[in-house]
């Protein structure tokens, strides 16, 4: 009988036991206890993750010997994919040591560069000495035969070591689910990239024109047509989600302003990057180093009117700017030094609105200020010069001379200038009550809800050349500072076209506790001696207490 229990009572453990599994591979839960929930993924990267239908790879090269607050960054990534795994078995990922081999650094880093993968070199400050190391902070993700390369590291202009980690944990989410959408889901939107009208020459917005192509389709298009066939003009135009205006400098004709104005209406988006005057920093390096800031006529005023902003034909002077880099010396004494540039503004974000939140400074040249009228139109100045701004008409003579020059600060009381502004909702027709420059099938007075930004300069999105090639949007080279231009225009591209989700995933916010090196290095021996002698202490009064009290116990 007691044979009989017992293999009865192992049979229902055993039965329990498979109970237990099956349900535990069947219904799977994860718990987030940190205050911040920093690894609790968000509806967008949830519903990106579940989308996943084969296996998907991530090799991460954040791995080998390198800062601790790196090695944060590096735990940080690791528990992220760790979560994107547990919520979808075909991500995978690997953690791979570019240097595990005793490799050259430098060639192996040339090889990174190569490929489009900019290592990172730290000064590191650690028993006090000084040394460089260098890591690669990216990710590549193998989808099939496609493959996306990831950065995980954000660039942040002046940022200590633990801000850049801070900041690219903020974002890591973001670039995860960004890297995986790339991968799966393909592009079906179109974008228009406007040509005809003296706008930046193809090479000058090669950049970004790259980068937006892993989302969208993107093909040139000119509105010279409208001369002869506008009602052609008009359906060919509205083929495409969103047209790009790269810094336009020649007049639009009425029937161009027509055809602009009825895509508006049908819901067609605009991204806007249109200035009012003329003034190009290559144009200082003459024998006297001076040039004209002109008016330019887009002939666009009526229209940015009615739709609720206007462009002033002035010159933003800002206090806080980024520097302009002059040569000093010849051949191979030749020296390229930073000097203050106020004509550079570097834009602050007076909201948190998604396309700036979380993002660098943007770099600005010789921008316009934008004044908003009052309609029926929501708008948000979604970037701003500082508080330390004065304002400059045109015709202005502008000398590399200013660069030695002390500011006059109470002179920099104009405030705040808009230089970026959203613009959504049911726009009005610039043509309701006016004679129409050509008879289309269906005009519209009324549009239906549409999105259009202005930004009033356009070398917001020109990209520098070297050799002729084009390099990184926002990338300065002789200081190495990165702008926050192509995350800005990246965003803004992703709003108006309604993409929302991803942008979303900026504004989860995390806060990551770093070590203070400087108390670390002062009272190192105290904590190791507190370490080492601490524990030998605590045993120590244990076994004497211990003693103490068998003693008691069991002598008599």
């Amino acid at each position: 009988m007691k044979k009989y229990q017992k293999i009865k009572s192992l049979l229902i453990l055993l039965v329990i036991l498979i109970a237990v599994n099956f349900l535990a591979s069947e219904v799977y839960s994860r718990f987030d206890l940190t205050q911040d929930q920093r690894y609790s993924l968000s509806p967008a990267a949830k519903e990106i993750v579940a989308d996943v239908e084969q296996p998907v790879i991530f090799d991460v090269f954040l791995e080998g010997n390198f800062p601790s607050e790196f090695r944060r960054l590096q735990n940080e990534t690791r528990q992220m994919l760790e979560e994107f795994s547990a919520y979808n078995r075909n991500i995978k990922f690997n953690f791979v040591d570019p240097l595990e081999e005793g490799g050259d650094a430098n060639a192996i880093a040339e090889e990174f560069y190569k490929m489009g993968m900019t290592p990172a070199r730290l000064n590191v400050k650690e028993n006090g000495k000084n040394s460089e190391s260098i890591i690669f902070p990216w990710a590549i993700a193998n989808y099939g035969d496609k493959t996306v390369k990831i950065p995980l590291l954000k660039n942040q202009i002046g940022a200590t070591d633990e801000e850049r980690v801070n900041a690219s944990v903020q974002q890591l989410e973001y670039s995860l689910a960004d890297g995986l959408s790339k991968l799966i889901y393909p592009r079906e939107k179109k974008i228009a990239v406007m040509r005809g009208n003296g706008e930046l020459p193809d090479a000058k917005i090669a950049d970004f024109v790259k980068t937006i192509q892993e989302y969208y389709f993107m093909a040139p298009f000119t509105l010279d047509s409208a001369a002869i066939n506008p009602q052609k003009t008009l359906e060919d135009l509205q083929e495409y989600d969103l047209i790009l205006e790269p810094k336009p400098t020649q007049p639009y004709s009425e029937n161009e302003k027509y055809v602009l104005d009825q895509y508006l209406m049908n819901g067609g988006k605009m991204l806007w990057l249109a200035e009012v005057t003329n003034m190009e920093t290559d144009s200082l390096f003459n024998e006297r180093g001076t040039a004209i800031a002109l008016p330019r006529n887009l002939n666009l005023g009526d229209y940015f009117f009615s739709y609720g902003v206007r462009i002033n034909p002035e010159i933003v002077n800002d206090l806080y700017s980024a520097p302009i880099i002059l040569a000093s010396g010849s051949g191979q004494n030749t020296r390229f030094n930073p000097y203050p540039w106020f004509y550079s503004p570097l834009t602050s974000s007076p909201n948190e609105h998604p396309i700036i939140n979380n993002i660098e400074a943007v770099k600005f040249e010789y921008a316009n200020p934008i004044d908003t009228l009052a309609n029926n139109i929501q708008k948000t100045i979604l970037l701003s010069s500082s508080p330390k701004t004065k304002l400059e008409g045109v015709p202005a003579q502008i000398s590399l001379d200013m660069v030695g020059e002390k500011p006059e600060i109470s002179s920099y009381d104009a405030g705040e200038q808009p230089l970026a502004v959203l613009l959504e909702g049911q726009f009005k027709s610039v043509y309701k009550n006016r004679v129409k420059p050509f008879k289309i099938s269906e005009h519209k007075d009324q549009g239906i809800d549409s999105k259009m930004l202005v930004i009033s300069d356009g070398d917001v999105i020109k990209n520098d050349l070297q050799g002729g090639k084009p390099m990184e949007l926002g990338f300065q080279r002789y200081t190495g500072n990165t702008y926050g231009n192509k995350e800005f225009l990246l965003n803004a591209v992703n709003y108006l076209l309604d993409d929302t989700g991803l942008i979303e995933i900026r504004s989860k916010e995390i806060n990551l506790a770093f070590l203070d090196k400087e108390k670390t290095a002062a009272q190192r021996e105290q904590w190791q001696l507190i370490n080492i002698a601490g524990p030998l202490l605590l045993l120590l009064i244990f076994g004497v207490v211990f003693r103490f009290y068998r003693k008691q116990k069991y002598v008599k």
